[in-house]
């Protein structure tokens, strides 16, 4: 009976699904902030590992929930990576980087194809959380004009598994 429990503790203390960014800390660098508020517009470094087994691709989404528009800010949505994609390199966002077709970026809350970064009005700090979805699918086929908004929902639908990172910036900040 020990045995048979232990080998249930097991499986529920298996791993969990993370996400880390050794670019992405609690207040964010310039460097990725939009160029409309004095930065470089340079997506983060995202690293995740233990994925469930049962993943059938990747999604990554960053998002501002403290943006006044009654709904959010959606600054990237990346959808169709592949499961053998465990890391996004430091300006992965951008058409022109070599990794750029990691996954398919689609347009954001800017009207742009890919990353676009922390431009908030003035006031307050906002939080911009980027996450890494497991999704029980292998892809998603949609336009890249799609409303970020709409394959957000569809990326919730589908997730098995996700991990979060959050950074605060406010205009203004060096």
């Amino acid at each position: 009976m020990k045995k048979l429990l232990l080998l249930i503790g097991g499986v529920v203390m298996s791993m969990a699904f993370t996400l880390y960014s050794p670019d992405f800390k609690e207040k964010i660098s310039l460097k990725h902030v939009y160029p409309a508020c004095g930065g470089e517009n340079i997506s983060p470094t995202l690293i995740w590992k233990d994925a469930p087994k049962e993943t059938k691709s990747f999604a990554i989404t960053m998002f501002d929930p403290d943006a006044p528009t009654g709904h959010g800010w959606w600054h990237w949505v990346v959808i169709n990576i592949p499961t053998n994609v465990t890391e996004f390199p430091e300006n992965a966002g951008s058409p022109v980087s070599e990794y750029f077709d990691l996954g398919y970026q689609t347009i954001n809350d800017y009207g742009e194809i890919g990353y676009g970064g922390p431009c908030p009005p003035p006031g307050p700090p906002h939080r911009y959380i980027i996450t890494v979805y497991a999704l029980n699918v292998a892809g998603f086929k949609v336009k890249r004009e799609t409303n970020p908004q709409i394959i957000a929902k569809a990326i919730e639908q589908h997730a098995i598994a996700k991990a979060s990172i959050m950074g605060l910036y406010a205009r203004g900040w060096r």
